[in-house]
């Protein structure tokens, strides 16, 4: 995978992509990219080109697919950077934002469900 080429994102989201990549210390060339074509709204568009990504990270055996805008560059950031989130939560719990964020909701639930108790 070439994180050189051109996505439709700000520079700055995708410094910090490479960075979280850098610091997890994650090798992009172990990660699979297949394209495929997508399916549901988009009409002819989505039954024509292939825009859906799908990529895979072979040592942890993670598989993550995107098909949620119609342009494949950023349908390759949207799925890098879900995989990135995966990879993190799996070898570094401890400083994954996105399990931090998991843990307030739950937090949240858990005290407006003992609210609801009393």
């Amino acid at each position: 995978m070439n994180l050189n080429e051109f996505f439709h994102v700000s520079p700055a989201k995708l410094e910090e992509l490479k960075a979280r990549i850098q610091r997890l210390g994650i090798d992009l060339r172990q990660i699979e990219e297949r394209f495929s074509k997508g399916g549901g709204k988009g009409g002819q568009k989505v039954n024509k080109t292939s825009n859906a990504v799908t990529l895979r990270y072979i040592p942890l055996d993670l598989v993550v697919r995107c098909h949620r805008e119609r342009m494949r560059s950023l349908n390759r950031f949207l799925a890098l950077r879900e995989l990135v989130d995966q990879i993190e939560m799996k070898i570094s719990p401890g400083t994954s934002e996105r399990l931090k964020e998991w843990e307030r909701i739950r937090k949240a639930k858990d005290r407006s469900g003992r609210r609801r108790e009393n």
